[in-house]
Protein backbone atom coordinates (compact mmCIF):
# COMPACT_ATOMS: atom_id res chain seq x y z
CA UNK A 1 0.00 0.00 0.00
CA UNK A 2 0.81 3.54 -0.79
CA UNK A 3 2.46 5.35 2.15
CA UNK A 4 0.57 8.48 0.84
CA UNK A 5 -3.04 6.24 2.24
CA UNK A 6 -1.27 5.18 5.31
CA UNK A 7 0.40 8.38 7.00
CA UNK A 8 -1.90 11.40 8.37
CA UNK A 9 -0.11 14.09 8.17
CA UNK A 10 2.60 15.68 6.04
CA UNK A 11 4.70 16.10 9.33
CA UNK A 12 5.74 13.18 11.36
CA UNK A 13 7.60 13.33 14.72
CA UNK A 14 11.27 11.63 14.41
CA UNK A 15 12.16 10.18 18.12
CA UNK A 16 15.71 9.09 17.55
CA UNK A 17 16.69 12.40 19.97
CA UNK A 18 14.47 10.53 22.91
CA UNK A 19 16.80 7.32 22.88
CA UNK A 20 19.26 10.48 24.37
CA UNK A 21 21.03 10.79 20.93
CA UNK A 22 23.98 13.39 21.76
CA UNK A 23 22.98 14.39 25.93
CA UNK A 24 21.11 12.50 28.40
CA UNK A 25 17.36 14.00 28.09
CA UNK A 26 15.47 13.82 31.66
CA UNK A 27 12.81 11.48 31.32
CA UNK A 28 9.95 14.58 31.95
CA UNK A 29 11.25 16.37 29.06
CA UNK A 30 10.71 13.69 26.73
CA UNK A 31 7.49 12.80 28.07
CA UNK A 32 6.82 16.40 27.45
CA UNK A 33 7.93 16.32 24.16
CA UNK A 34 5.96 13.25 22.99
CA UNK A 35 2.81 15.27 24.77
CA UNK A 36 3.66 18.37 22.91
CA UNK A 37 3.50 16.51 19.75
CA UNK A 38 0.21 14.92 20.47
CA UNK A 39 -1.32 17.77 21.76
CA UNK A 40 -0.42 20.07 18.62
CA UNK A 41 -2.02 16.94 16.54
CA UNK A 42 1.21 15.33 14.92
CA UNK A 43 -0.25 11.77 14.40
CA UNK A 44 2.90 9.63 12.55
CA UNK A 45 5.60 8.62 15.20
CA UNK A 46 9.13 6.92 14.10
CA UNK A 47 11.10 4.94 16.36
CA UNK A 48 13.38 2.29 16.16
CA UNK A 49 15.65 -0.31 19.02
CA UNK A 50 18.69 0.92 18.17
CA UNK A 51 17.57 4.57 19.70
CA UNK A 52 19.18 4.13 22.77
CA UNK A 53 19.33 0.55 23.14
CA UNK A 54 15.29 0.50 23.28
CA UNK A 55 15.41 3.77 25.29
CA UNK A 56 13.23 5.82 22.26
CA UNK A 57 10.96 2.93 22.30
CA UNK A 58 10.25 3.08 25.69
CA UNK A 59 9.52 6.56 26.23
CA UNK A 60 7.26 6.79 23.09
CA UNK A 61 5.35 4.00 24.38
CA UNK A 62 4.69 5.48 27.73
CA UNK A 63 3.07 8.10 26.06
CA UNK A 64 1.24 6.23 23.30
CA UNK A 65 0.14 3.48 25.27
CA UNK A 66 -2.80 5.83 26.93
CA UNK A 67 -3.60 7.08 23.52
CA UNK A 68 -6.62 5.73 21.12
CA UNK A 69 -4.33 3.31 18.91
CA UNK A 70 -6.14 3.31 16.20
CA UNK A 71 -5.86 7.43 15.84
CA UNK A 72 -2.21 7.25 14.91
CA UNK A 73 0.35 5.83 12.90
CA UNK A 74 3.68 3.91 14.12
CA UNK A 75 6.95 2.73 12.85
CA UNK A 76 9.54 1.22 13.87
CA UNK A 77 12.61 -0.56 12.32
CA UNK A 78 14.48 -4.16 12.77
CA UNK A 79 18.04 -5.17 12.40
CA UNK A 80 18.44 -4.79 16.58
CA UNK A 81 17.85 -7.37 18.57
CA UNK A 82 17.97 -5.37 21.93
CA UNK A 83 19.54 -8.24 25.12
CA UNK A 84 18.86 -7.98 28.67
CA UNK A 85 23.19 -8.40 28.98
CA UNK A 86 24.77 -5.21 29.44
CA UNK A 87 27.18 -3.80 27.01
CA UNK A 88 30.34 -3.44 28.84
CA UNK A 89 32.23 -2.77 25.74
CA UNK A 90 32.48 0.19 23.70
CA UNK A 91 30.03 -0.24 20.78
CA UNK A 92 31.09 -0.75 17.06
CA UNK A 93 28.25 1.61 15.12
CA UNK A 94 30.26 1.98 12.24
CA UNK A 95 30.68 6.13 11.46
CA UNK A 96 27.57 6.89 14.00
CA UNK A 97 30.16 5.97 16.47
CA UNK A 98 29.25 7.19 20.01
CA UNK A 99 25.89 8.45 18.71
CA UNK A 100 23.94 7.30 21.96
CA UNK A 101 26.30 6.73 24.34
CA UNK A 102 23.99 8.33 27.15
CA UNK A 103 21.42 5.50 26.36
CA UNK A 104 20.29 2.15 27.83
CA UNK A 105 23.41 -0.22 28.56
CA UNK A 106 21.80 -3.15 26.79
CA UNK A 107 23.76 -5.18 24.73
CA UNK A 108 22.02 -5.18 20.51
CA UNK A 109 22.50 -8.13 18.47
CA UNK A 110 22.85 -6.47 15.14
CA UNK A 111 21.20 -9.25 12.69
CA UNK A 112 18.69 -8.95 9.85
CA UNK A 113 18.19 -12.60 9.43
CA UNK A 114 13.94 -13.60 9.57
CA UNK A 115 14.15 -15.13 13.63
CA UNK A 116 16.20 -12.04 14.18
CA UNK A 117 13.45 -10.01 12.84
CA UNK A 118 10.82 -11.63 14.46
CA UNK A 119 12.84 -10.89 17.91
CA UNK A 120 13.15 -7.46 17.00
CA UNK A 121 9.24 -6.92 16.51
CA UNK A 122 8.44 -8.96 19.32
CA UNK A 123 10.74 -6.42 21.65
CA UNK A 124 9.24 -3.61 19.81
CA UNK A 125 5.88 -4.26 20.57
CA UNK A 126 6.92 -5.02 24.17
CA UNK A 127 8.99 -1.78 24.95
CA UNK A 128 6.22 0.28 22.85
CA UNK A 129 2.98 -1.13 24.83
CA UNK A 130 1.46 -1.38 21.66
CA UNK A 131 0.01 -4.63 20.16
CA UNK A 132 0.66 -3.48 16.42
CA UNK A 133 2.85 -1.78 14.08
CA UNK A 134 1.68 0.07 11.30
CA UNK A 135 5.20 0.34 8.87
CA UNK A 136 8.38 -1.37 9.67
CA UNK A 137 11.69 -0.28 8.15
CA UNK A 138 14.48 -2.66 7.64
CA UNK A 139 17.43 -0.64 9.37
CA UNK A 140 21.25 0.53 8.38
CA UNK A 141 21.34 -2.08 5.83
CA UNK A 142 24.40 0.19 4.47
CA UNK A 143 27.86 1.38 4.03
CA UNK A 144 27.78 4.05 6.87
CA UNK A 145 27.17 0.50 9.34
CA UNK A 146 28.73 -2.07 7.23
CA UNK A 147 31.64 -0.36 5.07
CA UNK A 148 32.65 -3.32 2.84
CA UNK A 149 30.68 -5.52 4.46
CA UNK A 150 27.34 -3.75 3.77
CA UNK A 151 26.42 -6.03 0.46
CA UNK A 152 26.41 -9.26 2.83
CA UNK A 153 23.99 -7.56 5.52
CA UNK A 154 21.87 -6.43 2.61
CA UNK A 155 21.99 -10.35 1.44
CA UNK A 156 21.22 -11.57 4.85
CA UNK A 157 18.01 -9.04 4.62
CA UNK A 158 16.90 -9.78 1.54
CA UNK A 159 16.43 -13.38 2.55
CA UNK A 160 15.52 -12.77 6.16
CA UNK A 161 13.88 -8.95 7.12
CA UNK A 162 12.71 -8.96 3.69
CA UNK A 163 10.77 -11.89 3.37
CA UNK A 164 9.45 -12.01 7.08
CA UNK A 165 7.86 -8.51 6.14
CA UNK A 166 6.53 -8.71 3.07
CA UNK A 167 4.28 -11.77 5.02
CA UNK A 168 3.18 -10.06 7.56
CA UNK A 169 1.99 -7.05 5.62
CA UNK A 170 0.19 -10.06 3.30
CA UNK A 171 -1.20 -11.51 6.09
CA UNK A 172 -2.71 -7.89 7.37
CA UNK A 173 -0.16 -7.58 10.65
CA UNK A 174 1.16 -4.77 9.09
CA UNK A 175 0.49 -2.22 6.65
CA UNK A 176 3.50 -1.41 4.90
CA UNK A 177 7.50 -2.15 4.55
CA UNK A 178 10.26 -0.69 3.73
CA UNK A 179 14.21 0.11 4.14
CA UNK A 180 15.20 2.76 6.75
CA UNK A 181 18.64 3.92 5.37
CA UNK A 182 20.96 6.83 5.37
CA UNK A 183 22.20 5.56 1.84
CA UNK A 184 20.42 5.75 -1.53
CA UNK A 185 22.13 2.36 -2.90
CA UNK A 186 20.72 -0.28 -0.80
CA UNK A 187 17.08 1.25 -1.95
CA UNK A 188 18.01 1.43 -5.32
CA UNK A 189 19.37 -2.00 -5.09
CA UNK A 190 15.93 -2.89 -3.67
CA UNK A 191 14.26 -1.75 -6.07
CA UNK A 192 16.09 -3.43 -8.24
CA UNK A 193 14.65 -7.03 -7.05
CA UNK A 194 11.99 -8.87 -8.67
CA UNK A 195 10.67 -9.42 -5.44
CA UNK A 196 9.69 -8.67 -2.55
CA UNK A 197 8.46 -5.16 -3.13
CA UNK A 198 8.49 -2.62 -0.59
CA UNK A 199 5.61 0.30 0.24
CA UNK A 200 8.14 2.55 0.77
CA UNK A 201 11.68 3.96 2.37
CA UNK A 202 12.78 6.18 4.99
CA UNK A 203 15.55 8.37 3.83
CA UNK A 204 17.49 10.30 6.31
CA UNK A 205 19.63 13.19 5.32
CA UNK A 206 19.87 12.25 1.36
CA UNK A 207 17.16 14.65 0.34
CA UNK A 208 17.51 17.78 2.25
CA UNK A 209 18.66 21.24 1.12
CA UNK A 210 22.58 20.22 1.55
CA UNK A 211 22.19 17.06 -0.46
CA UNK A 212 20.05 15.70 -3.04
CA UNK A 213 21.45 15.16 -6.14
CA UNK A 214 22.34 11.64 -6.18
CA UNK A 215 18.77 10.83 -4.55
CA UNK A 216 16.96 13.42 -7.27
CA UNK A 217 18.54 11.69 -10.22
CA UNK A 218 19.37 8.10 -9.43
CA UNK A 219 16.79 6.58 -6.68
CA UNK A 220 13.84 8.67 -6.70
CA UNK A 221 12.95 8.39 -10.40
CA UNK A 222 12.91 4.41 -9.62
CA UNK A 223 10.72 5.09 -6.83
CA UNK A 224 8.25 7.04 -8.82
CA UNK A 225 8.37 4.27 -11.53
CA UNK A 226 7.55 1.73 -8.97
CA UNK A 227 4.53 3.87 -6.99
CA UNK A 228 7.25 3.36 -4.23
CA UNK A 229 6.66 6.51 -1.08
CA UNK A 230 9.60 8.53 0.09
CA UNK A 231 9.54 9.55 3.63
CA UNK A 232 12.49 12.21 4.64
CA UNK A 233 13.97 11.75 7.45
CA UNK A 234 16.61 14.14 9.37
CA UNK A 235 15.04 17.01 7.19
CA UNK A 236 17.64 19.70 9.08
CA UNK A 237 20.33 17.51 8.16
CA UNK A 238 21.61 16.12 11.94
CA UNK A 239 20.43 19.91 13.13
CA UNK A 240 22.86 22.18 10.96
CA UNK A 241 19.46 23.42 9.54
CA UNK A 242 17.91 24.20 12.67
CA UNK A 243 20.41 26.08 14.52
CA UNK A 244 22.45 23.10 15.35
CA UNK A 245 26.06 22.40 14.89
CA UNK A 246 25.48 18.80 13.69
CA UNK A 247 25.60 17.08 9.95
CA UNK A 248 25.80 14.02 9.46
CA UNK A 249 25.36 12.94 13.22
CA UNK A 250 29.27 14.97 13.37
CA UNK A 251 30.00 18.13 13.85
CA UNK A 252 29.70 20.13 10.74
CA UNK A 253 32.39 20.46 8.74
CA UNK A 254 33.66 24.09 7.29
CA UNK A 255 32.50 23.88 3.86
CA UNK A 256 28.88 22.52 5.40
CA UNK A 257 28.99 25.54 7.51
CA UNK A 258 29.91 27.77 4.77
CA UNK A 259 27.04 26.60 2.53
CA UNK A 260 24.49 26.92 5.44
CA UNK A 261 25.79 30.65 6.01
CA UNK A 262 24.93 31.22 2.21
CA UNK A 263 21.27 29.77 3.11
CA UNK A 264 21.15 31.75 5.85
CA UNK A 265 22.18 34.37 4.25
CA UNK A 266 18.93 34.56 1.88
CA UNK A 267 15.94 33.18 3.91
CA UNK A 268 17.20 36.31 6.09
CA UNK A 269 16.67 38.31 2.57
CA UNK A 270 13.71 36.86 2.22
CA UNK A 271 12.38 37.12 5.90
CA UNK A 272 11.71 33.65 6.15
CA UNK A 273 13.16 30.98 8.32
CA UNK A 274 15.96 28.25 7.43
CA UNK A 275 13.69 25.37 8.85
CA UNK A 276 10.64 26.27 6.80
CA UNK A 277 13.17 26.13 3.19
CA UNK A 278 14.45 23.36 4.56
CA UNK A 279 11.49 21.08 5.10
CA UNK A 280 9.00 22.52 2.40
CA UNK A 281 12.40 21.84 -0.25
CA UNK A 282 12.40 18.15 1.55
CA UNK A 283 8.24 17.59 1.06
CA UNK A 284 8.24 19.10 -2.23
CA UNK A 285 9.02 16.47 -4.21
CA UNK A 286 6.42 14.30 -5.29
CA UNK A 287 7.44 10.79 -3.70
CA UNK A 288 8.10 12.50 -0.28
CA UNK A 289 4.73 11.09 1.45
CA UNK A 290 5.83 13.06 4.59
CA UNK A 291 9.34 14.27 6.90
CA UNK A 292 9.91 13.18 10.50
CA UNK A 293 11.58 16.10 12.16
CA UNK A 294 13.38 15.02 15.57
CA UNK A 295 12.67 17.23 18.68
CA UNK A 296 13.86 17.14 22.13
CA UNK A 297 11.73 19.62 23.55
CA UNK A 298 8.41 20.60 23.25
CA UNK A 299 8.72 24.59 21.99
CA UNK A 300 10.30 22.21 18.70
CA UNK A 301 7.58 20.88 18.01
CA UNK A 302 5.38 24.50 17.66
CA UNK A 303 8.11 25.65 15.62
CA UNK A 304 8.38 22.76 13.53
CA UNK A 305 4.96 22.60 12.31
CA UNK A 306 4.62 26.33 12.01
CA UNK A 307 8.23 25.62 9.45
CA UNK A 308 5.73 23.10 7.49
CA UNK A 309 2.57 26.44 7.22
CA UNK A 310 5.28 29.41 6.85
CA UNK A 311 4.28 31.26 3.54
CA UNK A 312 7.62 31.01 1.58
CA UNK A 313 8.29 33.75 -1.65
CA UNK A 314 8.71 31.78 -5.17
CA UNK A 315 11.39 34.52 -5.07
CA UNK A 316 13.18 32.44 -2.43
CA UNK A 317 13.31 29.77 -4.36
CA UNK A 318 14.44 31.64 -7.96
CA UNK A 319 17.47 33.02 -5.75
CA UNK A 320 17.99 29.44 -4.33
CA UNK A 321 18.41 28.17 -7.61
CA UNK A 322 20.09 30.83 -9.49
CA UNK A 323 23.16 30.64 -6.65
CA UNK A 324 23.47 27.13 -7.57
CA UNK A 325 22.44 26.28 -4.79
CA UNK A 326 19.96 23.63 -5.14
CA UNK A 327 20.04 21.10 -8.02
CA UNK A 328 18.51 22.67 -11.49
CA UNK A 329 15.87 19.79 -11.52
CA UNK A 330 15.12 19.85 -8.11
CA UNK A 331 11.11 19.97 -7.80
CA UNK A 332 10.24 22.98 -5.53
CA UNK A 333 7.14 23.86 -3.36
CA UNK A 334 3.55 24.35 -5.02
CA UNK A 335 3.67 28.23 -4.47
CA UNK A 336 6.71 28.53 -6.07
Amino acid sequence: MALQHILPGRLGFGTAPLGNMFRAIPDEEARATVEAAWDQGIRYFDTAPLYGSGLSEQRLGEVLSTKPRDEFVLSTKVGRVILDEREETARDLGEKGGLFEHGNPNKILHEWTAEATERSIEGSLKRLGTDRLDIVWVHDIAQDFHGDQWLAKFEEARTGAFRVLSRLRDEGVIKAWGLGVNKTEPIELTLALDEPKPDGFLLAGRYTLLDHEHALTRLLPMAQEQNVDMVVGGPYSSGVLAGGTHFEYQQAPAEIIAKVNRLKELTAKHGISIKAAALQFSLAHPASAAAVAGATRPSRIAEDLAALNETVPAAFWTELRAAGLISPAAPLPQNA
